[in-house]
Formats: structure tokens, sequence, C-alpha cells
């Protein structure tokens, strides 16, 4: 492909990666921009990318951009977190408890130093599931999913964030690593739900409407 590059002493491709995810995390939802030197076909660039990444790194669509920043387009991520050996009813008691709170106050090292931050306000919806079974397929085994949808801010707020809200404020405590994965990410609408930032390039909206 005709990848674009920067100039100066050291040229690098152009290409952003708009609202990565933390490492440790799975994710099934991530964007990226790519600079090129001419027009190439969106449908001959995701088959060349596809075949040219490893087993389970899945190019599943390119647009052709058709203006406005991807990064500008990134509101909200929708995450799916399983937590093994906790209680559903646990869990949704401490999401109770989350949710009543006005602010839940955490802490976190980032490259600016420590940080306390408020992990409450950047929550738009948190919902504590009952699968029909664990994921191990051990039926004995309790198994809990929480699912929530977090905006972007500065600082960001990340899934591990929210758990250490939910320490916080009903001293959850997973027995257990939990398992993240980000299922989508995109404009947040009025009715809560997440909007692929790609639809304004596939219809030729303006970025923006909903």
């Amino acid at each position: 492909m005709p990848i674009a590059f920067s100039q100066g002493f050291t040229p690098h491709p152009k290409i952003s990666y708009a609202s990565a995810a933390p490492t440790g995390v799975a994710s099934e939802a991530e964007y990226l921009e790519i600079g090129l030197r001419e027009p190439v076909d969106p449908a001959r660039l995701r088959a060349a990318l596809d075949a040219a990444l490893s087993p389970g790194l899945d190019v599943l669509d390119a647009v052709e951009a058709t203006g406005g920043s991807l990064a500008d387009r990134i509101e909200a991520s929708y995450w799916r977190i399983e937590l093994p050996e906790v209680d559903p009813k646990v869990l949704a008691g401490a999401v109770a408890a989350f949710t009543a709170a006005e602010e839940i106050q955490v802490e976190r090292m980032t490259k600016q130093g420590r940080r306390t931050f408020d992990t409450r306000a950047a929550v738009a919806s948190i919902d504590a599931m009952a699968p029909a079974e664990t994921p191990s397929g051990a039926a004995a085994v309790p198994c809990a999913i929480l699912e929530l949808v977090v905006r972007q801010v500065t600082p960001s707020v990340r899934p591990d964030d929210v758990l250490a809200g939910l320490r916080a404020v009903a001293a959850l405590e997973p027995p257990v690593t939990p398992k993240v994965i980000r299922l989508a990410q995109g404009t947040l609408t009025a009715q809560g739900e997440i909007v692929d930032p790609l639809d304004a390039d596939r219809d030729g909206a303006t970025i923006g409407e909903r």
C-alpha cells in the first residue's frame, strides 16, 4: 500500500490510533487512521492489511475519510468485564452502591504522576449481569459479568478504575483477575447507544449528526 510518511530525519508512517485500549485487556473495536500518498480502494486496503497481520488480528472494514478527525468521534467505550468467583448478587449490590454515589474518587499513577479523579462521573451506564454459564463452562463456579459504558474524558477512566471505584464504595474484591473486553467505541447518543465512528464516512453524513 502507498503509505505516506512524515518528513524529517526519521520518517514514520502516518498512522494514528484512536483511544488505544489499556495494556492487558482484549478488544473487538479498535480504530486507526492511515495516511496514503494516493487514493486506494478501501476494500483492497482492508484485504491487504488483513492478509499481513497475525491470526486473531482481523481488519473488519476500511472507509475513505470524508472529513473530521477520528479521535473527535470517539466519545465513549462499551466494556464487558467477566468476574470469575464473584456472586452476581454481590456484584449487583456493589453496582447499586456505585450508581447511588454522586462522586467516587480513585487514585492512579499516570505519566503526569499520581492523579486522583472522579470515576463515577465518567460512567454513562453500568449493569451487573448473571451469565447463563461461566466462561469456563463450570456451572458450579459463580461468575458475574459487568457491562459498562465509559465516556472519553481527561484523564481517561479505564475499566480497572471502575473496579477500584466498586472496591471503594462496596469493598468488592474479585479473587480472580477479571477478563476485560472492549466491545465497541464511538459517538454516544442521547439514548446511551454507541454509534460506529465510521458510519459518517459510509453514509456521507456530517460528523456530529445523530
